[in-house]
């Protein structure tokens, strides 16, 4: 049983950082990508950004330089820190991973997502 939990969303000024976290639990024999999609209210879900178990990232276009992905593999955590954070941005992020769990085959598994709401 596999859980992905986010935490560190939250209500910032146009400008301000904010800094996700994405915990990966349960039985996990191993990670190959982690990354971040984000939805606002009548959007559809986009990619943020990834990062293999290589640490090659990649990022949509209109947070290149504004975000950065990494992660820490000892502790099954995918992280986002954003910068220069825009109006724009406001969306719940959700994290998701390829990951091998108890089954013995790798499965995308998905987090319940954490709000982000930037203020102009």
């Amino acid at each position: 049983q596999v859980q992905l939990v986010e935490s560190g969303g939250g209500l910032v000024q146009a400008g301000g950082s904010l800094r996700l976290s994405c915990a990966a639990s349960g039985i996990i024999f191993s990670i190959n990508n982690m990354g971040w999609h984000r939805q606002a209210p009548g959007k559809q879900r986009e990619l943020v950004a990834d990062i293999t178990s290589f640490g090659l990232t990649n990022y949509t276009d209109s947070v290149k330089g504004r975000f950065t992905i990494s992660r820490n593999n000892a502790k099954n955590t995918v992280y986002l820190q954003m910068n220069s954070l825009k109006p724009e941005d406001t969306a719940v992020y959700y994290c998701n991973a390829d990951l091998r769990d108890v089954s013995g085959t790798y499965g995308d598994y998905w987090g319940q997502g954490t709000q982000v709401t930037v203020s102009s």
